[in-house]
């Protein structure tokens, strides 16, 4: 029996879709699925969960769950991570101190201070894991899901894990894509690559013909800048209610799209990250309040999201999703366990490190599979997965205009992980400093201040650092 563990397994509601996208599948049902958390009872509770799922659902699948890393990894074929390092207590501190100095983040994982630290959590207890995967699963397969995930992705080909970081932002938004231009999913075919949370669409076609002119034309209809314009609608403010997992294509709040139609508007394409939380990778969308009200009429916030998993609706929803039929969701996870196991092939995106296949050696390659990219930073990709694992597709080049966007993210992440893996308090500053938000808002010394709060707030989780 294959063994599938899931690092993090005491999330609220992610390892438990992400078991039912594995249970899903006829052929994965017969697997060993290990449950690995250190908090001991939201551990049991998930157990708890998914036991009722295998049982409702009379499947074979042995459910086993335990405390001892180690133990969890020994044997394992493919191992998930779905971790926050620190939870929301210390993801209060990512978003709230910044937030003192004027830097508002309505998310916070992926670039800017609340990336930098994120990653600097997170990459100690990989490199834990990382250790251990050595000893006891070399062969195993990292399905990555925490953020933020190029530079976490960056560190793992570092170490030398055979790993691809997963999301959902290329699939959330080319459905939202093909719902804007009116044409059947299931008709669109497109071209992607670039970094995660921000990689374009360089191609989008229906039937085979190019309709990248009309998406343009319909959606610098549907959202004119509000710089040029005397007045643009603004949404009711509770017409929605915020949610973290399961976007749907026609949710105007969550798809309110200003922020990348004004990006395209200037720069040719569309990227696949979110208004919301791609206005804070740039310096242009959040300079002031005003601004950010003009470019988002309605905050989509993160950590409240993240704060708020007891209420009824997201109790409702994991109910559901417990009790309902089993059903792939949007995620590529079991997607890939399957194409690997039973070699019927799969094309996902996946986050891999630009020198080739996960686990290769960046020693003995000279390929770069988005060749205006700089070699050795972590890429998002079309990857086509079989038996042979994940193979990426070479790209080619960028768009000039979007490798230049890109690469700025880049030099923030490449400071990160090599922060993190020095402990070289030094390089924290220099990242957050070259972050283009941060830069745009913030003096050096500013910088340097918010940086030690933010150490000094979060020293419990950065012992590494002291």
């Amino acid at each position: 029996m294959r063994k599938i563990t899931i690092v993090g397994a005491g999330g609220y509601v992610f390892p438990i879709r992400l078991t039912v996208d594995i249970l899903s599948f006829p052929e994965l049902q017969d697997s060993v699925i290990y449950l690995y958390d250190i908090d001991g009872e939201r551990l049991a509770r998930t157990k708890r969960l998914i036991d009722g799922i295998v049982a409702r659902n009379n499947l074979p699948t042995r459910v086993e769950a335990g405390l001892d890393r180690r133990e969890a990894l020994r044997g394992a074929n493919y191992v998930i991570v779905a971790f926050q390092v620190g939870g929301v207590e210390a993801y209060k501190w990512d978003v709230e101190i910044p937030r003192q100095y004027g830097l508002d983040q309505c998310v916070g994982d992926t670039l800017g201070p609340g990336g930098v630290f994120r990653g600097l959590r997170s990459i100690a207890v990989f490199e834990e894991i990382a250790r251990d995967m050595h000893d006891l699963c070399p062969d195993a397969l990292m399905l990555q899901y925490a953020n933020p995930m190029s530079i976490n992705c960056w560190a793992l080909n570092l170490m030398g894990i055979k790993v691809v970081g997963l999301c959902h932002s290329v699939q959330g938004t080319s459905k939202m894509l093909a719902h804007e231009l009116g044409v059947p999913y299931e008709e669109v075919s497109f071209k992607c690559g670039g970094i995660n949370h921000q990689a374009w669409f360089t191609e989008f076609k229906h039937k085979g013909v190019d309709v990248y002119p009309r998406l343009r034309e319909v959606m610098f209809q549907k959202y004119p800048s509000p710089l040029e314009v005397d007045s643009v609608s603004r949404l009711p403010i509770n017409r929605f209610e915020q949610r973290g997992l399961d976007h749907k294509a026609e949710d105007e709040v969550y798809y309110h799209e200003r922020v990348r139609t004004e990006i395209m508007r200037t720069f040719g394409y569309f990227h696949t990250e979110s208004s919301h939380h791609g206005s804070e990778y740039v310096p242009w969308f959040r300079k002031n309040a005003d601004l950010i009200n003009a470019y988002i009429p309605v905050r989509w916030d993160y950590y409240q999201i993240s704060c708020s998993y007891q209420e009824e609706s997201h109790q409702e929803y994991l109910r559901q999703l417990c009790e309902g039929p089993l059903h792939l969701s949007e995620e590529y996870g079991a997607r890939i366990i399957h194409a690997c196991e039973t070699g019927e092939p799969v094309v996902i995106y996946g986050n891999v490190p630009n020198w080739g296949a996960p686990g290769t050696d960046p020693k003995h390659s000279r390929s770069h599979i988005i060749s205006n990219l700089p070699h050795n930073c972590c890429v998002e990709v079309a990857c086509l997965v079989d038996r042979n694992g994940v193979q990426p597709i070479a790209f080619g080049d960028l768009p000039p205009q979007c490798a230049a966007i890109n690469r700025q993210s880049i030099n923030v992440q490449e400071l990160a992980v090599l922060a993190a893996v020095t402990r070289d308090r030094s390089l924290v500053y220099q990242a957050v400093a070259m972050d283009p938000l941060t830069g745009a808002l913030l003096t050096l010394p500013q910088i340097r201040r918010m940086v030690d709060e933010m150490f000094e707030a979060e020293k419990q989780w950065l012992p590494q650092f002291r």
